[in-house]
């Protein structure tokens, strides 16, 4: 997608009634005020009209040609906006002033009703205070459903001494204000979650939302339901309409976490919102529009894939725009004991531990070990020193680097030795969830709900430098 500055929504509204006078009329009053409009000559117009474009606020009469007295066309059509657009503001018009018609029509879902002829100020108000509500309304349904994503506690303080993160976020400071799509190179568990995080906060966008998405996590048969949202009746069990990940993360930025994982299916509908920045949710044919900035981020070989066949070629291109490699913990000795007394700390304050410390000995092993699983491993070593070791200083022996795994898990309870062997076959298996699983002996989908329930699923996200 190409970078530009978060737009304001513009606000268009529909104008149905059956006469060309009227809806040109209200047009040109509209235009003057700046509010934008489409004109529709009946309810099917207008209910196609709705289907198509994303809409502000309808403005409907409620007589027509069929029957201009008792109102039924028009509260027809209002019904089925309704059933179309649940959050769309209605205001109803009439020139028959029936106070039980007007009635009627607020039951049935109007915000609110103007009298034929219209006073200009008051319908113009009448509009821009529907129109605000409108938009109140869909801020509100954003937040609810970026609390249901649980997008997480605040960044930690970033731990990043290294010559190897100082070059690293040297770039990243260039990078951040610009607003280009960023690719997040780097082996499992060395935090390229955290980094799409420090690039959200030092945007112009920082004040917008953050939306994180798994993409290994995503099932093919829902991808489209949960990144572009759907509607009510897209498919048998949607009873109501839901959110996607893009119009969530409109005018802020889009995190695709494990983006290698993205089935070749579906990659060709990521790409053209990519490119213009269009989509349609699930079983609607009504075009909208989201302005993100895009971070992805693998640890894949995506110039492998391609030449497999397995990536877009175009698709890449679109995602590495600035390509920045996050080196792994072994490369950032300088890193390794600062970090490792932060994890310490907070995990003694997570279990409600005593006063503990590192020892000497104990900070130069964490020096010597190789860290195959980098960042995330570190953590969780910490974790478990916190858990199981008696208050005062931990020793080298302590830290069971490099610990068999009967001696490991004859020392933890079953939620501890769950945790921690789910996260050895992550570590064992390189992250390659679908190995893991297999060598667990479980499904893919019960090795996701395990990894969340244990802290590891975002552990990108929030750990990582930290």
């Amino acid at each position: 997608m190409t970078p530009r500055p978060p737009r304001a929504r513009e606000a268009t509204v529909l104008i149905a009634d059956d006469q060309a006078d009227v809806r040109a009329a209200l047009r040109l009053l509209l235009k003057s005020a700046g509010i934008a409009s489409v004109g529709a000559d009946s309810a099917a117009a207008a209910l196609e009209s709705a289907r198509s474009r994303e809409l502000a606020c309808a403005l409907i009469d409620l007589n027509y040609t069929r029957d201009t007295t008792s109102g039924a066309e028009g509260m027809g059509l209002l019904a089925r906006l309704r059933e179309l657009a649940p959050e769309l503001p209605i205001v109803v018009m009439t020139a028959w002033g029936s106070v039980p018609l007007v009635v009627e029509a607020m039951r049935g879902g109007a915000g609110d009703f103007i009298e034929k002829p219209w006073d200009n100020a008051r319908l113009l108000a009448v509009l821009r205070a529907q129109i605000a509500l409108g938009e109140a309304a869909r801020r509100q349904r954003r937040l609810q459903a970026e609390n249901a994503l649980l997008r997480g506690e605040s960044m930690p303080g970033f731990i990043a001494e290294s010559p190897a993160m100082r070059k690293l976020l040297d770039m990243l400071a260039r990078v951040a204000p610009s607003g280009a799509n960023v690719l997040v190179l780097g082996e499992n568990g060395t935090g390229k979650g955290v980094i799409a995080q420090l690039l959200h906060a030092r945007s112009t966008r920082a004040e917008q939302a953050f939306i994180k998405v798994n993409m290994g996590g995503i099932a093919e048969s829902v991808f489209e339901s949960e990144m572009f949202g759907h509607v009510r009746g897209a498919y048998t069990d949607a009873r109501s309409e839901r959110i996607g990940r893009f119009e969530l993360a409109d005018g802020g930025t889009l995190f695709l976490d494990e983006v290698g994982n993205i089935p070749p299916a579906q990659q060709a509908k990521l790409l053209r919102v990519l490119e213009d920045g269009e989509f349609e949710r699930l079983g609607s044919s009504r075009t909208q529009r989201a302005d993100v900035r895009l971070i992805a981020a693998t640890n894949a070989d995506l110039p492998a894939a391609v030449s497999a066949g397995l990536f877009r070629k175009d698709l890449l291109y679109r995602l590495n725009t600035v390509e920045l490699h996050l080196p792994p913990l072994r490369e950032r000795r300088e890193d390794i004991v600062p970090m490792a007394r932060a994890f310490l700390a907070a995990s003694m304050q997570r279990h409600l531990r005593g006063d503990m410390r590192l020892a000497a000995d104990a900070e130069r092993a964490l020096l010597a070990y190789a860290w195959p699983g980098n960042v995330r491993e570190l953590r969780h070593v910490m974790e478990r020193a916190a858990l199981l070791c008696p208050a005062g200083a931990i020793d080298a022996a302590a830290l069971t680097l490099g610990t068999t795994a009967n001696e490991a898990i004859e020392q933890m309870t079953l939620e501890q030795a769950e945790a921690w062997l789910v996260q050895r076959a992550l570590t064992r298996h390189a992250d390659n969830l679908q190995t893991a699983a297999d060598a667990l002996g479980i499904t893919r989908q019960a090795l996701y709900r395990r990894m969340e329930k244990h802290g590891l699923r975002d552990i990108d996200d929030t750990d990582a430098g930290a």
